[in-house]
């Protein structure tokens, strides 16, 4: 099972939306099962995986953090491809223990200079856990110079998303009734920025990467 914890200091970097849609397109993508776990203490992941009609992703709710490996062992024996886990606007002990059991740290961010110059503490965890990580420019404009600018900033530190996720008034209505934007649009644009964030997340694991056949004269 894959381990994906979406992490960032910085409250309003969108955590929470794209964890849930991650794991949605993960779903829609033919990758599941996937699997949600909600540990920030506002619990805004469980509350939108419990006003789901579909089944899918799953949700194991919070885990105790002293039990996140076993439970995540649990998940994995269960027969489930893929966690998401969605942590708090914080950087503490969960933090630090959601992060030492990624198989891959996304760290969402906006484009203002303040959520930039946020990314420093989250990206210290990581690189100290030594956790392979990736920026996703989130909630962003795309093609605008200030998202430019940002993904240029952003890759003197780390892989970027090439796909920018755009600055979608339909997140708010997908969060506000358990559904993602690919459910309420399934071939829009958000739809296709998520299957292109799931390509690269899965770009980052080699099994999935493309295999090169020699070409012989």
């Amino acid at each position: 099972m894959k381990t994906i914890v979406v992490a960032s200091q910085k409250g309003g970097s969108g955590k929470t939306t794209l964890a849930a849609h991650l794991a949605v397109t993960i779903e829609r993508g033919g990758c599941g099962p996937a699997v949600l776990l909600d540990l920030d203490p506002q619990g805004t992941l469980s509350g939108w995986w419990n006003q789901r009609e579909s089944d899918t992703p799953a949700c194991a709710g919070a885990a105790n953090l002293g039990a996140l490996a076993g439970k995540l062992a649990e998940l994995a024996e269960a027969g489930f491809n893929w966690a998401v886990i969605d942590t708090p606007p914080a950087i503490g002990a969960t933090n630090r223990l959601a992060i030492a059991a990624a198989d891959l740290v996304v760290i969402p961010t906006r484009a203002s200079p303040h959520d930039l110059n946020a990314l420093g503490s989250t990206l210290e965890i990581v690189q100290e856990a030594g956790k392979p990580f990736v920026f996703v420019l989130n909630s962003a404009k795309p093609g605008t110079a200030i998202a430019t600018q940002a993904v240029a900033l952003l890759s003197d530190h780390g892989p970027v998303c090439p796909t920018v996720i755009g600055d979608r008034v339909m997140y708010a209505s997908s969060m506000s009734d358990g559904r993602s934007i690919a459910e309420l649009d399934p071939s829009g644009k958000g739809a296709l920025e998520l299957d292109e964030l799931l390509e690269f997340v899965k770009s980052r694991f080699p099994e999935f990467k493309k295999v090169k056949v020699k070409q012989y004269a």
